[in-house]
């Protein structure tokens, strides 16, 4: 009796032309490899406050470290939503300069401050072809997107969602889950997966800070429809999602599931410590199924320490 392979069952589904309509949990997922990537986020480039150096240093002290790639994690740029044009394209132009010194690949996240003119007193109009996230697609590329290194998968997703009254708040919009759905619904089951996102979909730190005097007029700290992004993640291999836009250093573990919110290569805004997480940038190990991180400073000083 001939016995036949799962790989040559497989074979014979493609010769047959069914393959495609097998389902992704018959696939094994490719081998896993080790590795060590990098997590730099709110970098908030401008000419102000020795900030274009201080990226510089950051992406200095980067190159430095043996790392198969780096994702930056959002807000590349302060500030595009209040000023005009014609600040919002140097300020990318200037980070993109100063990017090139880093010398690896490297995978972008949107950040709210990289949205272009959507508060009123930019002067830009929504009918202008660089109104909202078209100037960093230009830039950057695709605001959401998977791609897949070593046996693992990445997801980076674009959390800030544009409000009516032209502002913003932390949303991953209908579409994207959409996308997300299919993204991870297609994947070998036992993938392991990380995810990238700039407004953290979990975190504490709303235990670190006064309960405001008033509501806040949009959920701008975290993304409001977090559960249901979490609630597409079970059933997967997911070993981290790493975040930003609070310039803290902190991990949330939620089902199993590490939230890693890294500190910002510009700190306080460019002014020193930010609740005690200087400036700086998180080195991530993948290994054995885990992923680990260390937390790197690179020596700058600010302008006008103002710590925080």
């Amino acid at each position: 009796m001939r016995v036949t392979t799962r790989r040559q069952f497989l074979s014979l589904l493609g010769a047959t032309g069914v393959a495609a309509a097998a389902p992704s949990s018959l696939l094994a997922a490719p081998a896993a490899e080790s590795f060590t990537f990098i997590f730099f986020t709110d970098t908030h480039t401008q000419p102000e406050l020795d900030a274009a150096k201080g990226t510089a240093m950051a992406f200095k002290k980067g190159r430095g470290i043996k790392a198969d790639f780096a994702i930056q994690g959002g807000d590349h740029v302060f500030d595009s939503l209040a000023v005009p044009k014609e600040r919002a394209l140097s300020l990318y132009d200037l980070y993109g300069k100063t990017e090139q010194d880093l010398g690896m690949k490297v995978y972008h996240t949107i950040g709210n401050h990289d949205v272009v003119g959507i508060y009123p007193k930019s002067g830009v109009a929504p009918t202008d072809p660089l109104y909202g996230k078209k100037l960093f697609e230009d830039h950057f590329g695709k605001r959401y997107y998977s791609f897949d290194h070593k046996g693992h998968h990445f997801i980076v997703l674009d959390s800030i969602g544009v409000t009516s009254d032209r502002a913003y708040e932390g949303r991953i919009d209908a579409e994207q889950m959409q996308w997300l759905a299919g993204d991870l619904a297609a994947l070998p089951k036992g993938t392991p997966v990380i995810v990238s996102v700039h407004i953290p979909l979990v975190t504490a730190f709303y235990s670190y800070v006064p309960v405001p005097a008033r509501p806040e007029a949009h959920h701008g700290l975290s993304v409001a429809n977090a559960d249901e992004v979490i609630k597409l993640f079970e059933g997967h291999n997911v070993l981290g999602v790493l975040q930003g836009h609070t310039h803290i250093n902190e991990r949330v573990e939620w089902h199993g599931v590490p939230y890693i919110t890294s500190g910002a290569v510009s700190g306080n805004w460019w002014q020193g410590v930010r609740m005690g997480t200087p400036e700086g940038f998180t080195v991530v190990t993948v290994a054995g199924g885990k992923l680990t991180t260390r937390y790197e400073t690179y020596g700058f000083k600010s302008v006008e320490p103002h710590n925080t």
